[in-house]
């Protein structure tokens, strides 16, 4: 399958397996800040990818995934590096916290689910793709049917069919033509109700529509090893003997042909071709990204709350290292999943994992702290920016924002400022403290005069000052 990604006009549009680790980094520098080191190592492992699909079978069955661990302070752009390179590649991406995990034995979620999540999450990306595909032919389909409820066809009229004794079959006999007027009145009258129901004008016309009942639901139940993630549905365990009964329905044609276009997407695809591709697509360009992986690492001591974290390391080992996984699509293998582990590691460090799991994470990168630089262009750089979602989200109210430069250095310099004294929270600090100073006019919103509002440092001054001089920040900022 060929990935493009998005241009402005269609020149501009690159395929993905043409980009090389530079552009992939330049696609990433739009949406991340700074962090030169992991996307470079991110857009390496992407770029590996792509050169493993161009290898002979059998030494591409031997290229495994370099995985990697990045470093920092929670806000630094970890995880938004992880899935921004998700979506560029069209790949199924889960994050986990690895902190989630118990040891198997211990009550809790086990290693293995992780990869059940990302194969159910990679079969919606491919049954919605599928849904694409057939739109246009799903909606002739339910168009056609809501006509035929609205203007049922008209009955064959003539002689009955004859029956030749001789042959045992039936014929039709010759119709003299008589008909055709009455057949060219209803081909014109239903185009006339097409054009109404293409238009929304019997969006609220009533119409009877036959539903199907649920016959049994799906039930989830808990066990050990790792049955809780297994959803088992009786029907399917049964197969056809037990129909799903249909009833009469009154409802609303706009939602008569919502319910048919979701009938009409189950009959179109095949979901059996549907969980072999996402299979297909988990193995071979699943990322994973484990979280607070620094919550595990460090010797058990037999006790307390972190009495699993050695085990919940073991447990993970096979995974990462490559093994088959039961789901409820079909075994996985996890030999080229990609794995980024992330973690602050302030407490621990990357040293105090078991050895066996460091040698799976063979590229280490750090992430560095932002400062008021990074901040200053976080606010403004980025494509869909905070200044910009907020200056979007007045505009639905008639209100304009106008942040001056200056404006935009005082939030830089107090965001740094702030997370200085109280816990670096990252870029996330710059989402309070623009929540702190534009919470008058968003209360405000429609009945604000003037309609034209501008955001310059005196006004940031004035809105902080209360939390500027009050000592403990926390109790203004998260």
């Amino acid at each position: 399958m060929v990935i493009y990604l998005a241009g402005e006009t269609e020149e501009q549009e690159v395929r993905l397996d043409e980009m090389t680790p530079r552009q992939i980094v330049v696609e990433l520098d739009k949406h991340v800040v700074g962090q030169k080191a992991a996307k470079r190592a991110v857009a390496i492992a992407l770029r590996n990818r792509v050169r493993r699909k161009k290898l002979p079978p059998d030494l591409a069955a031997d290229v495994i995934p370099k995985n990697i661990i990045m470093i920092g302070s929670t806000g630094v752009g970890k995880t938004e590096i992880a899935r921004r390179l998700a979506r560029m590649s069209n790949s199924p991406f889960l994050k986990v916290e690895a902190s989630k995990f118990t040891e198997v034995g211990y009550v809790g979620r086990d290693v293995e689910s992780m990869i059940r999540d990302l194969t159910e999450i990679s079969v919606d990306m491919v049954r919605q793709e599928k849904i694409e595909e057939i739109a246009d032919k799903a909606e002739l389909n339910v168009e056609e049917r809501i006509l035929d409820i609205l203007l049922p066809p008209p009955k064959p009229s003539g002689p009955s069919p004859l029956f030749d004794f001789d042959s045992g079959e039936t014929t039709a006999p010759m119709l003299v033509p008589e008909n055709e007027p009455r057949d060219e009145n209803f081909a014109r009258t239903r185009e006339k109700l097409r054009t109404q129901l293409r238009s929304g004008k019997l969006d609220n016309r009533l119409v009877e529509v036959e539903v199907r009942e649920k016959s049994f639901p799906t039930i989830e139940f808990a066990g050990p090893m790792g049955v809780e993630e297994m959803g088992i549905n009786m029907k399917d365990m049964l197969g056809n003997l037990f129909q799903g009964r249909t009833k009469r329905r009154k409802m609303r044609v706009d939602e008569a042909m919502e319910y048919l276009m979701q009938e009409e997407e189950e009959r179109l695809i095949d979901m059996d071709a549907v969980a072999r591709s996402a299979l297909e697509r988990v193995e071979s360009s699943g990322i994973i990204f484990l979280d607070e992986i620094d919550k595990i690492a460090g010797r058990e001591s037999g006790h307390g709350p972190d009495v699993s974290r050695e085990g919940v390391q073991r447990d993970i080992l096979p995974i990462v290292e490559g093994t088959t996984v039961n789901t409820r699509y079909g075994m996985v293998r996890t030999d080229h999943i990609l794995f980024i582990a992330a973690g602050a590691f302030h407490v621990s460090k990357p040293s105090d994992l078991i050895p066996e799991l460091q040698g799976r994470f063979p590229i280490r990168v750090e992430l560095e702290s932002l400062t008021i630089e990074d901040f200053k262009r976080i606010l403004v750089e980025p494509k869909n920016s905070l200044v910009k979602q907020y200056k979007a989200l007045m505009e639905t109210e008639g209100v304009k924002l106008d942040f001056t430069k200056d404006a935009i250095d005082a939030i830089a310099n107090f965001s740094a400022r702030v997370n200085q004294q109280t816990e670096d929270i990252g870029a996330r600090r710059l989402h309070t403290i623009m929540e702190r100073l534009l919470d008058e006019i968003s209360f405000e919103g429609p009945d604000l005069e003037p309609k034209q509002k501008s955001i310059d440092a005196k006004y940031v001054d004035q809105m902080l000052a209360d939390t500027v001089k009050d000592q403990d920040l926390s109790r203004y900022i998260l």
